[in-house]
This record gives structure tokens, sequence and C-alpha cells, in this order.
């Protein structure tokens, strides 16, 4: 019942949006309905809630951690000889930065795969909340070059999460034998693949409910920032891409390259541990959510510059933590219209204005502590509240000491 209703007020509130925006159209550009449209549609969702409060977090236990973490690590095995193939799935019309970025950046850096990002069409992926990149490769070149298919495919968070050709090409690389891995809200798209039936998920905490509700057969596990069912995982929200590539990694190339690639990050634990009732929505956050997404104008271009060689991790990182605020619109900006990220992958840039903001990327300093760093300068600009929005949608805990 709780979910019928959801969709009825979201509906109602959309519908109402629809009449005001076509009222005003001929005084509105493009952009501003949309921005307009977006943001009725975000007081909908938030209005909406979260259904069902987490059970409390059982005792912390290292070791019980330990076995979830190689019970995934066994599962993520590699069951073909030679070089895995691991394909980061991108929608062109609009994929998460970090969910993206992250793993592939990653894998790159544990050099124990082929990896490639494909979309359905050559080209641009635009990122969201920010950036864009150029797909490595299409779904037909891919289908050229690896007739067997891929080892692993990792699934992103996109949007629309029911593309007919991501959930066919998914689908066809699922039954030629590839591990499928969702990351965050990347579960909906592999739900839409029929992937989740009758198998145990993880999800960004805002739309577990909403998975459960489309797949009746898919069962939630609480406290988990990975699981694997069978040949699919999922994970919970943006930054648990971190820890579940690491034990990816471990299951390809061994715990010694995981370990040592950890400590080039600043992760000091890759095991699924989580405490999912850190995160959620009360009265005071649907509030401020509500009142941020309603200001939508008042977002500031921000700018990092980019060059050859600059870190996808420490990029991807700060991009979406700014621009989750709703007081930032980030660019990258460099002197060439592209330039070519560490992994290899392209980085599509704008020129950089003059009396744009910037948004340092700190060298010399391991990629989580980008994080921790970005967080903290939110928090010292904009204050508290927008840092633990920002912290809620990443699904991550910071170390406020840091600051």
């Amino acid at each position: 019942m709780f979910v019928v209703s959801c969709r009825r007020r979201f509906a109602t509130v959309i519908a109402i949006a629809t009449d005001i925006t076509t009222d005003i159209a001929t005084r509105l550009c493009a952009r501003t309905r949309a921005l307009l449209a977006g943001a009725f549609a975000a007081v909908a969702l938030a209005a909406c809630g979260t259904g069902a409060p987490m059970p409390p977090p059982p005792p912390p236990d290292p070791s019980a951690a330990e076995q979830q973490k190689q019970a995934f690590v066994e599962a993520m095995r590699p069951r073909r000889p030679g070089r895995p193939v691991i394909v980061v799935l991108a929608l062109n019309d609009a994929t998460e930065t970090t969910d993206l970025l992250l793993p592939h950046a990653v894998l790159e850096r544990a050099d124990v795969a082929e990896v490639l990002v494909v979309a359905p069409r050559s080209g641009d992926v635009r990122l969201y909340p920010a950036l864009r990149v150029h797909a490595e490769m299409d779904f037909a070149g891919f289908e050229r070059a690896h007739p067997a298919g891929a080892d692993y495919v990792i699934v992103p968070a996109m949007e629309p999460r029911d593309d007919p050709q991501v959930s066919a090409w998914l689908a066809r690389q699922a039954a030629r034998g590839a591990r499928v891995i969702g990351v965050c809200a990347g579960a909906l798209v592999v739900a839409q693949a029929g992937l989740l039936d009758g198998r145990r998920y993880v999800s960004h905490w805002y739309y577990q409910g909403q998975v459960s509700a489309e797949r009746p057969g898919a069962t939630f596990v609480p406290h988990r920032r990975y699981v694997v069912d069978g040949d699919v995982a999922t994970t919970t929200g943006i930054t648990a891409s971190v820890p579940m590539t690491l034990a990816l990694v471990e299951a390809i190339g061994g715990a010694p390259r995981a370990r040592a690639l950890a400590a080039e990050l600043g992760v000091p634990s890759w095991t699924p541990a989580h405490d999912s009732t850190r995160f959620g929505l009360d009265l005071a956050r649907r509030a401020a959510y509500i009142a941020d997404t309603l200001t939508f104008w008042r977002r500031e271009r921000r700018e990092i510059e980019v060059r050859d060689g600059s870190d996808d991790i420490a990029l991807a990182f700060a991009a979406d933590a700014w621009t989750r605020t709703r007081r930032a619109q980030v660019e990258a900006v460099a002197a060439r219209p592209a330039v070519r990220l560490r992994s290899g992958l392209v980085l599509v840039t704008r020129p950089a204005i003059p009396e744009a903001a910037r948004v340092a990327l700190a060298a010399g300093v391991p990629p989580m502590q980008q994080l921790e760093r970005t967080l903290c300068e939110i928090g010292r600009q904009l204050g508290e509240r927008r840092r633990d929005r920002v912290e809620q949608e990443l699904e991550y805990a910071s170390a406020r000491s840091a600051c």
C-alpha cells in the first residue's frame, strides 16, 4: 500500500508540475523548464519517503565481515582461461559519475583484466550529476570483438533504467556466462533485465523499496555494502563501488594485489560491513531536501582544472560531491576540448571562465582523502546540513574528525 500511495502522490505532483510548466512555457527556455520539472519530481520523491525502517545493525563482527567478503571473492573467481574481459556498462543519455569512473579507474590500476566502457552508441556518455566521457566501444563493436561475451559486467545507475537496448544486451551477456554487478541504483537496471528474480540484493538506501516492489521475488539484505547471489552481485550507494571493486580485484588478481591497491587508494578495509540505519530521510532531512531542490536556480558554476593524466577517482569524488550540494554545477575545464585521464578514458572538457569558482584536486594524497577533503570544504563553505545531504546521497559516513 505504501508503494501504491507513493506512486499516486508522485503522479499527482507531476500532473500539477506539468500544468504549471505548460502555463509558463512561452516564457521559459527549455533548460529552465527541464529544471523546474526535475525540481517538482524531486519534491514528490522526497514526500514519498523510503519505506520500512531498517532493523538494528548486528554487533560488529570482523570475522563475519571477512567471511562475507571471501564469499564474494570466491563467487567472482575467473572461470575462463586468459585475461578476463570486464565491461563497465554505460547509457549514453545519463550514467552516474562515480558508479562509472571509479570501478573503471580502479580496475585499470589493478591491471588484472581488459576493461572497457561500453554503451549502446559510440561517442559521448553524459554522466550525472556532472562530467562527460567517451564510450570506448559500442554494443555492436563489442559483439564483434568479443563474440563469447564479457566475463564481468559492472552496471552503474543510469536513466532511464529500463532502456530496452541495455536490458536486452545485459540479459544476453548474462546468458553467455558473464557475472553481473549492479552498483548503487544499478540494481534497478539489473532488475529490469530480469536478473534479480529470486535473488538477495542490496541497493542505494533510497531505492531498495522500489526494487522490492518491482521484483517481489528479490530479497533485500540490510547492513551489507555488497552482496553476491549466484552470478549476480549488487552494492549499496555510490561509494560502495570502492570496497566492491577491491574485492573483485582480489578475486581476479589475488589478495596481495588488492592490499597494495587499497593502500594506494587509502582504503583500510574492503569487507561489506555496513550500518544501514545511518542513512535515510527523517523529517528534517526531507524538509531540507525539498527546500534545496526548489532553489535550483541558486547553483553557481565551479570548475575543476584537468589535464592528461588527471586522476579519475579524485575527479569523480570532487565533481559528484560538489554537484550534489545543489549549489554548484561542476565543469571539467582545460585548454583542449578533451583530455585523457589516468585510466586512459577520454574526458570531454570546456574552456575555463575566469570568474568561476574553482574546485582543487589535492596532489599527492590517496583518492579517498580527496573525498574527505571535499566533504570538509563543503561543510566549511555551505554548512553541515549540506555536507550531511551529500553524505546521504553518496551513502558514505565520513570521518568528521578529519576536518
